[in-house]
């Protein structure tokens, strides 16, 4: 990899780490939040579920922005956009006012990801997979040690969560600006056409469809698990957020540019594969990274900074595998790294079902290290699998939707654990996820011959 890639690979990750370590860091600023605004748990939980659900929406959306209008010039406004979030969310004067400000941060960092992959797409022809690995560097360090980062700086006060992205905004800007080709956009008329027609462009009434759709369902199935029964409100939630994405599948058909482009999906079936591949897989992980740090304070009594120090071996593994799966994946493609994945997220779920409530502690970093080994190689293998299967001319599209994949893996994962466990963790609730977590694993490693079948098509 030459200098100016290197540059180039520094400039990107130094952005896109902002989406996941947000996401992550914000966590462990739930119980201040609690007691500064005055809300229950649900309520504050807010917080984190606007964040998914903007970058769910967001990042296909600035995905195709970044087709149309340029990467580079997406990419740089997203910093911007970021900056000035983090600077007015902790001048928030209620809560109400910090999900505005965090919705806003999660555009603004949803600019970078899917726009920086398609980037390293588009400017790094050789050696892609070991690229990959990088940006995965970036990706999954900054998601594994935002909550270490959170509990350090939590002692400055809530808002110091926000003020700790100021440096990492302002370094990428400074190296994008030097280091990032520019790119026209590949429609002449782009940046010349009237706000009706953008809106045309981008599907704004498939974008409000998703997101209504979306949200009505969060409600629906969250006021079931605060309330600890279903009423007639939650049903009707319930009812309408099926309805309002059924509408969506519908317009999205019919659509002349549509926001989750559908028919794309159907014509390249491989691509399809790769995403409900990548949602499984963050299903399955997001619902350990969360659920294992309340499994061990609250039924095993392990302290807060001894979970932190035992969920950094979850981030040390990933880490450690991302270059070798990069160099891997370049050498004998996705195929072989992703089935290994797949055993490594079985094993370790299995493990999970055999601890009791004897078990050392410790033995936990046996699972932690499964799934850290088995995250380096599925960031690093279904980007390239991605890559593989998705067409040149629309791929800032589907990096984005690849990365909604992601946020509605992550958002089923919360959802998973609530249902699971209730109000209260306890010793069988985890065991029945650890079960759950089997059966996932399992079918990724089923799927993974499927998508090579898929991949073998025609089409692709």
């Amino acid at each position: 990899m030459s200098g100016r890639s290197r540059w180039l690979m520094i400039s990107v990750g130094l952005g896109i780490l902002l989406n996941p370590l947000n996401s992550s860091m914000v966590s462990v600023a739930i119980p201040r939040l609690q007691n500064v605004f005055q809300l229950d748990f649900t309520a504050v939980s807010w917080i984190i579920f606007s964040f998914y659900i903007a970058s769910a929406v967001a990042q296909p959306v600035m995905g195709k922005a970044s087709d149309l209008f340029g990467r580079r010039r997406i990419f740089l406004i997203g910093l911007v956009v970021c900056f000035v979030a983090s600077l007015l969310a902790p001048l928030s004067p209620n809560f109400e006012w910090l999900i505005v400000f965090r919705i806003v941060q999660s555009i603004g960092t949803s600019m970078m990801v899917g726009v920086g992959m398609a980037i390293v797409r588009i400017h790094i022809a050789e050696n892609q997979a070991t690229a990959l690995s990088v940006l995965s560097m970036f990706l999954s360090g900054a998601a594994a040690i935002g909550p270490f980062i959170g509990g350090v700086i939590i002692h400055w006060g809530w808002p110091a969560i926000f003020f700790i992205n100021i440096p990492f905004v302002v370094a990428s800007f400074i190296f994008s600006w030097r280091n990032t080709p520019k790119d026209k956009p590949s429609t002449s008329v782009a940046l010349g056409m009237s706000f009706r027609k953008w809106c045309d462009l981008i599907d704004v009434p498939g974008i409000l469809l998703f997101t209504a759709g979306l949200v009505a369902l969060l409600v629906g199935l969250l006021s079931a698990k605060s309330s600890g029964q279903i009423s007639l409100s939650n049903v009707i939630f319930l009812l309408v957020g099926l309805v309002v994405l059924g509408a969506f599948v519908r317009h999205e058909f019919k659509a002349k540019s549509p926001f989750v482009p559908l028919r794309t999906f159907a014509k390249y079936p491989a691509m399809t594969w790769v995403n409900v591949e990548f949602l499984l897989v963050n299903l399955l992980f997001y619902s350990l990274f969360f659920g294992l740090p309340s499994y061990l304070q609250m039924v095993r009594h392990v302290s807060e900074f001894h979970t932190g120090v035992l969920m950094l071996s979850l981030g040390l593994c990933s880490l450690v595998t991302s270059p070798i799966a990069g160099r891997w994946v370049d050498k004998s493609g996705p195929q072989p790294a992703l089935l290994l994945s797949g055993i490594l997220m079985t094993l370790g779920s299995v493990w999970i079902v055999t601890l009791n409530q004897t078990s050392p502690v410790i033995t936990v970093c046996l699972a932690l290290a499964a799934f850290g080994i088995s995250n380096g190689l599925n960031n690093v293998g279904l980007q390239a699998a991605l890559f593989k299967s998705s067409p040149k001319e629309i791929i800032g599209v589907a990096s984005g939707l690849f990365n909604t994949s992601r946020y509605l893996g992550t958002i089923l994962s919360s959802l998973l654990i609530s249902i699971v466990m209730g109000d209260n963790f306890s010793f069988e609730g985890f065991r029945v996820l650890g079960i759950i977590l089997t059966v996932i694993a399992l079918s990724l490693v089923f799927m993974s011959r499927r998508r090579r079948e898929l991949g073998q098509l025609p089409n692709n």
